[in-house]
């Protein structure tokens, strides 16, 4: 029974600490973002199994945590409080050209993530946003003003 407790354990724990660091964690994987996912991987590694390495242990975690996903992203259809609680919502960032600067730093976004997304879309200027949207999986999306939605622009660092 413990081979599925840790690894649920893990999960939840390992759920809780990416949705409090916020979307801008996951919108773009850099290469120091990789490297510390990487060497978290190790370090939960030896708590997902205790002491058990063998390949049954690995097996068991493995499916756990695939299940536990599939589980609750089957759960989340349908539950807006649950999809809520388990994901972020979209934030407005820029509103017909005005920068909401705590939603900014709240989301650890910068006004460089907004302006490159913008230049994506062929604006130059902030003053031609009339949206700014940062969406769930860490996305900007611009929508120009006068105009209609393009294209989601990446947040980079």
């Amino acid at each position: 029974m413990h081979m599925v407790l840790r690894p649920l354990l893990v999960y939840f724990a390992l759920l809780l600490v990416f949705r409090l660091t916020g979307k801008r964690t996951l919108g773009q994987i850099t290469s120091f973002d990789f490297l510390v996912l990487l060497i978290i991987s190790e370090a939960v590694s030896n708590a997902l199994l205790a002491s058990d390495h063998s390949l049954t242990a690995a097996v068991v975690a493995a499916i756990t945590l695939l299940a536990t996903d599939t589980a609750l992203a089957r759960l989340k259809r349908g539950r807006p409080r649950l999809s809520r609680l388990l994901e972020d919502e979209p934030v407005v960032l820029v509103d017909d050209g005005q920068l909401h600067h705590d939603r900014l730093h709240g989301e650890h976004v910068t006004l460089d993530d907004i302006l490159e997304a913008a230049r994506r879309e062929g604006l130059t200027d902030l003053a031609q946003v009339r949206l700014a949207v940062l969406e769930r999986r860490g996305t900007i999306a611009i929508i120009a003003q006068g105009g209609t939605e393009g294209a989601q622009g990446r947040v980079s660092p």
